[in-house]
């Protein structure tokens, strides 16, 4: 089995939004803000690709879906569909890809399953994959509070449900893809957030998605201006992290622009992730 961090397309986001409840006098040591108080943040996915052959994508960043004036007001770094170049990087194109898993269909993790705007009206990509998505969120995506409305992108919906491949994870978390695949859930962030954890001899790698999105969110306290709950959001970390650090576990950071990996420990009464390199697992 190999496990490859793939880079989708990268955002630029407020600071304040993305630390919510730390001051700027905190979050700043660990992202340096533009003149527009924006930070750099990566959309980065996880390939799995299984002795028998199988190649399993876990979420797939913003893609190249938005018009361009879209593509600015959300602080998209690139014009084209970067997840595509990292694939055939990989020697893969989307065709090549047997399953999709989307911890959630919030527009910077669900995307880049669309086309590129440029190429006309947006269609699904990975057209040989199934799609993975927690039943609770998809019932929140066909009807968003109008809080986050706008980090949906209707038709990707629409698509999903004409392409007959969309499977719908129940609160048990049992799908095809075990034992080599789990699946936890989180409600802090949006209802529904599906946390896939990959099950390894060492330990378990979780792809933390928007619970934890990058290393300075391991510190327990710190939650987004976007979450939906985050005192929720603060005992869901805690829950995660005591047990991984039990089971020798480790966490994928979608959003983090310099560490794919962290090795959880608990030390001076603190949580924190040792970074390493994905390759190690294997």
């Amino acid at each position: 089995m190999k496990l490859i961090s793939l880079l989708g397309n990268s955002q630029l986001l407020d600071g304040g939004a993305m630390y919510g409840n730390a001051p700027r006098a905190v979050w700043q040591k660990w992202s340096e803000p533009d003149s527009k108080n924006r930070i750099a943040l990566a959309c980065r996915c996880l390939l799995m690709q299984t002795d028998d052959g199988k190649n399993i994508l876990f979420e797939a960043g913003i893609g190249a879906f938005f018009d361009p004036k879209l593509r600015d007001r959300f602080g998209v770094s690139e014009n084209e569909h970067v997840l595509l170049k990292s694939l055939k990087q990989v020697g893969l194109s989307p065709e090549d890809i047997h399953a999709v898993v989307l911890s959630h269909l919030h527009f910077d993790h669900a995307g880049g399953v669309l086309s590129d705007f440029n190429e006309g009206p947006l269609s699904l990509l990975f057209s040989n994959a199934k799609f993975y998505v927690g039943e609770e969120h998809w019932n929140r995506a066909l009807n968003p509070h109008s809080r986050d409305k706008a980090s949906f992108i209707p038709v990707l919906q629409e698509l999903l449900i004409a392409s007959g491949r969309l499977i719908l994870v129940k609160k048990d978390g049992k799908t095809d893809l075990e034992p080599l695949v789990s699946f936890r859930f989180s409600d802090g962030h949006t209802p529904g957030l599906m946390l896939a954890q990959i099950n390894l001899k060492q330990g378990p790698l979780v792809f933390a998605s928007d619970l934890i999105p990058g290393l300075p969110w391991v510190h327990v306290p710190i939650s987004m201006g976007y979450d939906r709950f985050p005192e929720l959001v603060i005992d869901e970390k805690n829950s995660l992290l005591h047990e991984l650090v039990q089971k020798n576990g480790s966490l994928f950071f979608t959003h983090d622009p310099d560490f794919a990996c962290g090795k959880v420990q608990f030390k001076d009464n603190k949580y924190s992730a040792e970074v390493f390199d994905i390759k190690t697992l294997i």
